[in-house]
Parts: C-alpha cells; sequence; structure tokens
C-alpha cells in the first residue's frame, strides 16, 4: 500500500535528514519515492541540497520553483498534486521548520484527509533554543496543527549538536520528548542518532532503567546536511 509521511519540526530538528534517510532506505528496498521539498522558508538545509544524490538513487524530487538558483523567492509548484495519484510506493513530505512553513500544506488538507496510509511525524531537537524544553515543542505543535490542519501522529527525538553530539544530548531529549509524549499523548515513534551515538544511548537507557515507551525504535541515520567546516568544504551543505 502507498504510504506517506510528511516530516515537520523547528529549525535544526533534523527533519530533513530523517526525510533524506528515509528517501533513500526506501529507494534501496526497490521502492518508488518520492520526496516532495516544500520548505520554502530556510533557504539553507533543503533536501534539495542533496538533488544530485537524489537522482543517483532514482528518487523523484519535487522543489520549489527557484530552489538552488539564486533567487530567494520560492513558491510551490502545481506538479505536488500530482503525488496523490502518481504510482510511488513511498511519498514524504519535508515541510517549513516553523508553523509559517507549515502553512503551505494547508492547501493539501482535503487530499490527506482521504488518504489511508498517512503519518505526520513532529522532530525534537531539545539542543535547539526554540525547542529545548517540552513547554516550546508542545506550543509548536499546537501552532503547525493550527495552520496545517493536520494532526501530528507522532514525535521523534533527534536531540544532538551536530558532529560534536553524544549520547548525552540524546538522553537530554529523551526527557524531553518523554514529557511532551506524556502531556500530549502523541507516541514516540523513535530516537535518531548515528550509529555510534545511537548505540552508546541505547545501552545507557538500559543501564538506567529508561522507558522504551518514550525511546521508540531506534534509528540509525546517516548525516546528509554537512554542518562542520571539513565536510562543508568537500561536498558543500
Amino acid at each position: 500500500m502507498k504510504r506517506y509521511f510528511v516530516i515537520i519540526g523547528n529549525f535544526g530538528s533534523g527533519k530533513t535528514e530523517l526525510a533524506l534517510n528515509m528517501a533513500f532506505e526506501g529507494a534501496a528496498r526497490g521502492e518508488k519515492v518520492t520526496l516532495v521539498d516544500i520548505d520554502v522558508i530556510n533557504p539553507y538545509f533543503r533536501s534539495t541540497e542533496r538533488k544530485a544524490e537524489l537522482n543517483a538513487a532514482g528518487i523523484r524530487l519535487i522543489s520549489p520553483n527557484f530552489t538552488s538558483s539564486g533567487v530567494e523567492v520560492p513558491s510551490i509548484p502545481a506538479e505536488i498534486f500530482s503525488v496523490f495519484s502518481d504510482n510511488s510506493d513511498l511519498v514524504i513530505f519535508d515541510v517549513g521548520g516553523d508553523p509559517v512553513g507549515s502553512i503551505a500544506m494547508g492547501q493539501y488538507y482535503g487530499y490527506f484527509r482521504e488518504l489511508e496510509n498517512f503519518e505526520v511525524w513532529y522532530v525534537i531537537n531539545a539542543r535547539r533554543p526554540l525547542s529545548s524544553g517540552a513547554d516550546e515543542n508542545i506550543e509548536m505543535i499546537g501552532k503547525i496543527h493550527g495552520v496545517s490542519r493536520l494532526d501530528i501522529t507522532g514525535i521523534l527525538n533527534n536531540t544532538n549538536l551536530a558532529h560534536e553530539s553524544g549520547e548525552d544530548d540524546l538522553e537530554y531529549g529523551y526527557a524531553v520528548t518523554k514529557e511532551v509524549s506524556e502531556r500530549t499523548g502523541l507516541p514516540v515513534i523513535g530516537t535518531m542518532g548515528t550509529e555510534g551515538i545511537l548505540d552508546a544511548f541505547i545501552d545507557k537507557a538500559k543501564k538506567k532503567g529508561m522507558d522504551d515507551k518514550f525511546i521508540g525504535r531506534p534509528i540509525t541515520i546517516k548525516r546528509y546536511m554537512h554542518r562542520d567546516w571539513a565536510n562543508y568544504t568537500e561536498k558543500g551543505l
């Protein structure tokens, strides 16, 4: 059955990393994947920055008009409507990182409400200034719902400090994600991290008796959006 995922989160949450990882993994399984970059807010760290790699993997990419063209007044292409009737197996929306960015999703509400296999995931990076606590994230979830009319179906912990990250960051994010889940009733879908850091956190979580309910599925990811200087000079953003 065709699956749809909308990935939402605050600036720097890692929503784009998750969207990219899901797209590449789907393609590796032989699925027909469409990735919709609908981030018309942030000119950097868009899925479209990995256009060459996506094309090479056979992933269809739909981007805001003018993205990566040097003109930063992007608009939503009408092509997006095609994903509700094409032959893709997996469709992933990478949505702008705040309520303003989520407004773009509102025009597709009529299509989304007719879908049977549809998830909206909110990604938390509790090391970011505007999402460091439960209150900020709950407020953001409410605002995103208000403008997009889409119900968040699950949350993920992706707390990190880019290349300076460690398992302690995921532990801090666990506490924030747990509180958000308890207060909203939203399930924790998973905890994201690069292989070594995620493994170290899972080991620590077992030793400390952290509740698996608020860890969810361990999701090992590859960092495609490079933020350290060495990777930037070699591969760009």
